[in-house]
């Protein structure tokens, strides 16, 4: 039987409304991106077999918000799932999604300011792909903006150490991308679930703990040490963020370079010692 078949019949008998909920089922296995009680917003979300794997796995004191240009059917067994009709692109859209999720961007002005706040949303799914031309180059270029758009979407909902899901189609800048999602995420890992069609070319990119510190590593800054760690490193606060700072002592302003940076609090040395 071919994978096509066995996925699709296996959707029909378990009650998925589409083979692709394997794919987040497998992708979720891989990376534990979904854990009771998240929120979690898919993009993209009709006809809904992602929302429904995203229920199971949050369970009743989680929250599963869908958003979609179509129209997405009610879901009779799981009164966790909220649909939202609308396009992810325009602001009220956000709003209402943001508004879904029981959150604010921490009243963020900038989008710059919006994409180091922290959001209401624990995981960001998206399962888009655009509506196929057969002409490989244009739809992988598609499926890319597609993509962007997804990440922008999570940069602004997403909390801090929260997680990320997207598809694309291989193709020319799709590194670019991924390394942009790195600076973003404490690690990103690309698969191919084994529930995607041999013919298939989508990628999934999966973010893990999203960063929202006000640093990141390679940064070079002046830092006052104010406490002292269980370990006995210096910590230092940067707009909030919680720096330790090796060999320091409590009172010392000194310049540092930030080597490591985690979703709650970095590592950085001393630039006046070897």
């Amino acid at each position: 039987m071919a994978r096509k078949d066995h996925y699709y019949n296996k959707a029909k008998q378990e009650g998925y409304r589409s083979r692709a909920a394997y794919k987040l089922k497998q992708l979720d296995e891989l990376e534990d991106v979904l854990d009771r009680g998240d929120t979690v917003v898919d993009l993209g979300a009709a006809p809904g077999g992602w929302l429904e794997v995203a229920a199971e796995e949050v369970g009743q004191n989680g929250t599963v918000i869908g958003v979609d240009l179509q129209r997405i059917k009610d879901f009779d067994d799981h009164d966790t799932i909220e649909t939202i009709r609308g396009d992810m692109t325009q602001e009220r859209t956000r709003d209402r999604v943001i508004d879904a999720a029981g959150g604010t961007v921490d009243g963020a002005a900038s989008a710059a300011d919006r994409e180091r706040a922290s959001g209401p949303a624990d995981a960001v799914i998206s399962d888009m792909a655009p509506n196929m031309s057969g002409e490989y180059s244009l739809d992988q270029a598609r499926s890319l903006h597609l993509a962007r758009q997804a990440f922008e979407t999570a940069l602004e909902l997403l909390d801090t150490g929260g997680d990320f899901v997207v598809k694309v189609f291989e193709g020319p800048d799709v590194d670019a991308f991924r390394a942009d999602v790195e600076e973003e995420f404490q690690y990103v890992r690309a698969t191919s679930p084994k529930a995607s069609r041999d013919e298939s070319s989508e990628l999934y990119l999966i973010g893990k703990g999203r960063l929202t510190a006000s640093v990141r590593p390679g940064d070079e800054l002046e830092v006052e040490v104010e406490d002292v760690g269980s370990e006995g490193d210096g910590i230092a606060s940067v707009d909030g963020y919680r720096l330790f700072v090796p060999g320091t002592e409590v009172g010392e302003t000194v310049e540092v370079r930030v080597e490591d940076v985690k979703p709650n609090f970095g590592f950085a040395r001393r630039l006046d010692r070897s």
